[in-house]
Order: structure tokens, then sequence, then C-alpha cells
């Protein structure tokens, strides 16, 4: 634990203050955020000293293209944890979000604190001293035992660093405090009730704010699930079997998605999937070929692991993931190196250690450092190549100085004001199907809407059916019939389906309006 924390304590309720700040909207400086308003909003650092030190919040906001039509503000976390909503929203906006929410909300991002433009953990210097400690490690995961020290010896280096430099700060990143600062900013917009889509880590987020301000739900879709018990639950003091991705299952949700993507690719032509080999079994069994290839010798700089870190990336988006993803694969097994991602924007800081500082201060993981090739080959037995990567996505919280000073670890199931709609694809690279399951039994009254589709979260994989659904939910707070399953627009390799399909639970093929 970070020298000066509070002793950890489990959060069990709380109202988050009276706040009573407003927001100071003015257009954003960034030419990325073209369009957009920013603000800042200041916090405590620490709620139970509400008028000590006090952090920043980056804001970012696009207002309702129609002000007469005008409802309120719909927040939006992009998940993470560590994701900079003042990225993330005008990335996503006008590709994204469905045309009747921009016509009727704000719709309002912010940076949780330790991340991106708020006040947050920097464990580097500047940009320059980050990228080039990034650069160091081996990319993807470690393979083999070389590999391995070397990747200890980095994240060792990286917790000191972290501890020199954010020591103040890292205790007060959990999700706790995140969802209080969620509920200072519904109050700083004059909202009654709080408006949500959170996205992976964010459905976590949202059912933490859920459980602590019931009564201030006014309407939360969560996409994309994580299992709330499976991250949560356990003490920060024991020596769990797992890590927080494996509990959860993502290992086994990227299998299943590389399953797909591969009997997809094989059923389409050379022109629709570049790694195709004619049939679902070629695919398979020529994908399993240059797995082993690139074991055994790199393609230039492209390792076997950074081969699998990108497809597992490649996967969370239908378009232009899958396509992107097919495409490096076979230019791979033709013995050429793909194209280099462009650098990032200079001066830009990478904050990749924004994501261990809440991960590894709230949800355990084991902190023995042999354990992790044991989960490795773990991982491997059940979920193939990409189980590995999973593995090593939280070995730094093996080191990680610090341990949050509240955690919430429930209950889960407080009934709130409106009930709680939950979405998520069938087959999502990183939150599976079964973590939603799992998210809706335990919140009260929550009702899941499945998305019959591919990649990480409905709100990037586009579905007209899903985004009814959630225009509809937001605006008259109706949810979707139980057992409803929404198709997507444009399943990846091949040609678009009708959008607005949804199969009830009866089983009929109806459109959103209900027409045959």
């Amino acid at each position: 634990m970070t020298a000066g924390a509070a002793a950890p304590q489990t959060v069990r309720g709380g109202d988050g203050g009276d706040g009573g700040a407003t927001l100071e909207w003015r257009p954003c400086e960034g030419t990325e955020q073209r369009g957009s308003e920013c603000a800042t909003l200041k916090v405590p650092l620490d709620y139970d000293r509400p008028a000590g030190q006090t952090i920043d919040l980056a804001v970012i906001r696009r207002k309702a293209t129609s002000p007469s039509e005008r409802i309120g503000s719909l927040f939006f976390n992009p998940g993470g944890p560590g994701g900079a909503g003042t990225d993330a929203l005008p990335a996503w906006y006008e590709r994204f979000f469905p045309a009747e929410l921009r016509k009727r909300f704000d719709i309002v991002s912010w940076d949780p604190r330790g991340v991106g433009r708020s006040t947050a953990v920097r464990c580097f210097r500047d940009a320059e001293e980050a990228t080039a400690f990034w650069a160091r490690q081996p990319a993807g995961f470690p393979v083999g035992e070389r590999e391995r020290q070397v990747w200890f010896a980095g994240r060792a280096e990286l917790a000191k660093a972290c501890e020199q430099r954010a020591a103040k700060l890292l205790p007060y990143v959990s999700t706790p405090y995140s969802a209080r600062d969620l509920d200072r900013l519904r109050q700083a917009v004059g909202d009654r009730r709080l408006r949500y889509w959170g996205l992976s880590y964010g459905t976590f987020l949202g059912a933490v704010y859920a459980n602590l301000f019931p009564d201030r739900v006014g309407g939360l879709i969560l996409d994309g699930n994580v299992d709330p018990r499976n991250y949560a639950d356990g003490a920060m003091d024991s020596e769990p079997r797992q890590t927080t991705s494996l509990r959860m299952g993502s290992d086994l949700g990227s299998a299943d998605t590389l399953e797909q993507f591969l009997t997809l690719c094989g059923r389409a032509s050379t022109a629709g999937c570049a790694f195709s080999a004619g049939s679902p079994e070629a695919t398979r069994a020529k994908f399993a070929d240059l797995m082993q290839r690139l074991r055994r010798s790199p393609v230039g700089e492209w390792t076997y692991a950074r081969t699998v870190a990108d497809l597992r990336q490649a996967l969370y988006f239908t378009d232009p993931g899958w396509p992107h993803g097919a495409e490096t694969l076979q230019r791979l097994w033709q013995g050429r190196a793909p194209e280099a991602a462009p650098p990032p924007p200079p001066g830009k800081y990478p904050g990749a250690e924004q994501e261990a500082a809440v991960v590894c201060s709230e949800s355990p993981n084991p902190r023995v450092l042999s354990r992790y090739a044991e989960l490795d080959a773990f991982a491997a037995a059940r979920a193939g190549d990409l189980g590995r990567r999973w593995v090593w996505d939280y070995e730094w919280c093996a080191q990680w100085p610090a341990t949050a000073a509240q955690r919430y670890t429930g209950p889960w199931n407080t009934p709130t004001a409106h009930p709680i709609l939950v979405v998520n694809p069938v087959y999502d690279t990183a939150t599976s199907y079964q973590a939603a399951e799992a998210m809706t039994r335990a919140l009260a009254g929550a009702r899941l809407l499945t998305l019959d589709g591919y990649g990480h979260t409905a709100l990037l994989n586009p579905s007209t059916c899903v985004n009814d659904y959630a225009v509809r939910y937001l605006t008259t707070g109706a949810l979707p019939p139980v057992g409803a399953v929404c198709r997507q627009d444009a399943p990846p390799f091949g040609p678009a389906k009708p959008t607005g399909g949804v199969a009830t639970g009866g089983g009929g093929l109806v459109d959103a309006q209900g027409a045959r």
C-alpha cells in the first residue's frame, strides 16, 4: 500500500455530497474536438474529506441538435478503465450515437479521475519518457522465460515510477470515487436523475453508481458487461487463483469470437475476407499453421505475441477491425510485414498505466510472479492463443504499489428508481455474454437485450434494432420485451442484413416497429 494511504474500506452506500458546482462551457481547443464544448469540474480528492484537496475532471459535451425537443443530458463512459471521454466522444459521436439521441440529449462525457486531461496518474516525466519505456517492453505479451523476466522487470520499474510520481493520487482513483464524481456531474448539468450509456468497464461503474445512488437512476444502459462479482470480490491482500480477466471469462469470449471470425472468413471469398482458405476448416488450419510459423520465426517486427495482441484488438470492431485483421494475417502468411500503425501525436501522453491504477487498486490479482506462467498455460489450454494475451493484461497488478482507500464489493441488487437495461453481443471479444447474464442476475430488475452479433459492445458494432430500443428506453423508460434479440446491421465479411430486425421471445422476426 502507498505510504500515507487510508486503510482500505468497503463502500456500502453514500449520497455523493451536495456538490452545487456548475460547469462553465467553452469551445474545446483541440482540432479533433471541433464542434464540442469543454469544461472543468472540481471534486474532492477524498469524499470523506470534502473540504480538503480537490482534483479536476475534464468534461466534454455535444449539445442536443434540437433544443426545443431536448430532454436533458446523456452521460457516456467509453470503458477501460482508463478510457478518456474527451477523446472518445468526439471520435464516436456522429458515427455511433443514434441521431434521435443526438437530437434529444446533450451527450456528455468526461475523463475519469486519474485519466487523460483530468487530474491524471502519470508515472513518467513526459510523453517522450513514457513512450520510450513502453517501446522497451515485449510487444503484446512475453513468450518464454527470457521475455517473462524482461516483462517482470519492466512492471517493477513502472510500479516504482508510479509510487514516486503519483503516490498521493493512487489510492483515490477506484470506481466508488468515480461513481461519486459522476453524481457530481449529474448535479452540475442540472439533471434530477442520471441517464447513462456505459461501455465495458463503464458497465461496472454504472452498476456501482446504481447501488450507491439508486433513487437517482433515470436510465442506465450497460453495454459489453463486466461480471461485477468476479471483478470486485475477494480481499486485496489475498492470493486469488486467477486474474481479473480470467475470472470474468474474457479469454473465453475472445476464443468464441475468434472461432466465429475464422468460420465466417472461411465461408467468404478472398474478396470478402483476405485470409480465407476456401472453407471454415481450411481457414482454421491456416490460422493454426501461421501461429506456429510465427512462434518459430517473426516476420520483421511482427512476432507471435504482437500478432495475437493486434488480432484481439481488431476483433473489437467488425468494421473496420475484422477486415483489417484478415488483411494483417494474410500479409504475414505471405511473409510480408504489415504496415505499422501511425505513431501517436507528438507530445500526447500515452497513459497506459492509468488502467492499472484503477484495476490494480480494487480488483484482486495474483502477486506471486510464478503464477503467471502457470496461468499462461492454463488460458492457452482453455482459450487458445488469445487466452495468453488476457493473462498478461493484469500482471502489472502483481507489483502495484497502492490499494484503493475505498472499494465497492456489493450489494448489487439495490432496487433503483428505474430499471437498468443490459446489452451485450453474443460474441463479444472482451466481455463475454455470460458476464452480461451475470450482470443481469446481480442487478435488481434489470432487463437483458441480446445482440446476435460480434465485436466489443453493441454501440460500437451497430444494430439499428439495438439503437431503436435504446432510444425508446432513454426517452420513455420502456424496456425491450423479455428475451428480445437484435441483429447487427452489417455482419462481417458479408452483405448487410435488413436493419431493425428483432427476434422476440416468441421467436418471430419482426422489425423495430412490430411490422412483419
